[in-house]
């Protein structure tokens, strides 16, 4: 599970979860807002000499609905052309599509359907029509505003369609990542399967050369054979989960796999890197899993390359905690600049994906995993990992 928090900027959220509106909102209303004003003024000032107060009060009123277009747009509309017919009738003034009747419609064809859109665009021309005139309506008006609602639409329909492509390019792409990060999840595995087995084999062969003159020698070797082979099979488990999930290992040159021991060194590797990182280790330490202590490597040594990259002037800690039945990491540090490049893009080195690749991880072994921002400053990456019983057991 990854979890963010909403930018300082952004308003108060209600009890339900989401804000009532956006930073965004709040720009396209003044915005709205300040374009009627100006043609209301310049039109008054044109055809009156002056310009009427109560009008440009129901312009700015009409303008804040726009507020809550995205949560309620039909309902927005609505309120736009009612309180656009109260300013005809208390101050003359030509109809037209002004700013805010433009935004309202516009976010009725951006978040509902057809039917809806069509609806709500005869409602919107047949309301700025003065029918004051009837039967002889002007015909360049009624041209004008129907020109007016259908370029609102085609504007509408087409960011509609656009947005659709984005979302499933990002999909696209999410997928990608989770696949390329499947990939090398499955062929580290394999290596860690392949020393396992390596092992047993070597172990088998001394237990066999000691069976008749050193018992007790043959019986430890075959012990440790027992246990290698547990955990052979416990990770060709895991191997076996990931190439089901539709990807097939690499052929790349077997190394040996990072752990748990190799911790100092990416910390002191970040050091001269310029990111001062401090490693707290707590709890008794004990050997784990070569595919746990493999994840825990991985998900230190991403965050740290994100630390450097967007933390700026900053120091890092890294917490490594032993747990009776599992064992927990913490990445964090005191930057300004982690929260806002992680959050918005989950980057991480190479890939722009850490953040997937390590819930991957971490879900691979059926542990939680968080990342956000903190509440004064800095980013925080946390991840636990179960441990079996028989893993929990290692000595």
């Amino acid at each position: 599970m990854v979890t963010t928090r909403p930018a300082p900027w952004a308003p108060a959220t209600r009890q339900g979860g989401e804000a009532p509106w956006t930073r965004n909102d709040g720009l396209v209303a003044v915005g709205a807002g300040v374009m009627d004003l100006l043609s209301f003024t310049f039109a008054s000032l044109a055809g009156q000499g002056d310009v009427p107060v109560v009008g440009c009060v129901l312009l700015v009123v009409a303008a804040l609905p726009l507020l809550v277009r995205r949560r309620a747009p039909v309902l927005v509309l609505a309120a736009v052309l009612l309180l656009g017919l109260v300013l005809n009738l208390t101050v003359p003034t030509a109809l037209h599509f002004g700013a805010a009747v433009v935004v309202a419609l516009y976010s009725v064809v951006r978040f509902r359907s057809a039917p809806v859109v069509v609806a709500a665009s005869l409602a919107a021309v047949a309301t700025l029509v003065d029918w004051t005139k009837w039967p002889r309506l002007s015909l360049m008006e009624m041209v004008g505003n129907v020109l007016a609602a259908v370029i609102v639409i085609i504007a509408g329909a087409v960011m509609n369609r656009w947005q659709r492509d984005i979302e499933a390019n990002r999909r696209l792409l999410a997928d990608r990542a989770v696949a390329a990060e499947r990939r090398r999840i499955a062929r580290e595995l394999h290596d860690i399967v392949a020393h396992h087995i390596t092992t047993m084999q070597l172990m088998a062969g001394g237990a066999r050369a000691n069976l008749a003159r050193n018992p007790e020698v043959a019986r430890e070797a075959l012990v440790e054979l027992e246990g290698s082979g547990r955990m052979a099979l416990h990770e060709m488990r895991q191997l076996l989960d990931v190439l089901r999930a539709g990807d097939e290992a690499e052929d790349e040159p077997i190394a040996p796999q990072p752990g748990i021991a190799d911790l100092e060194r990416i910390v002191a590797e970040s050091c001269r890197a310029g990111l001062p990182t401090a490693l707290d280790v707590r709890g008794g330490e004990r050997p784990l899993p070569p595919s746990v202590g493999l994840t825990v490597f991985r998900i230190v040594q991403e965050s740290l390359t994100n630390a450097r990259k967007y933390a700026g002037e900053a120091r890092a800690q890294v917490r490594l905690t032993y747990e009776p039945d599992g064992v927990a990491v913490e990445v964090s540090d005191d930057g300004t600049g982690a929260c806002e490049g992680l959050v918005r893009a989950g980057t991480a080195s190479g890939s722009g994906y850490g953040l997937v690749g390590m819930r991957e991880r971490a879900a691979l072994h059926g542990g939680t995993f968080e990342a956000g921002p903190l509440d004064e400053a800095g980013f925080r990456v946390a991840a636990r990992l179960p441990l079996t019983a028989d893993e929990g057991a290692l000595r």
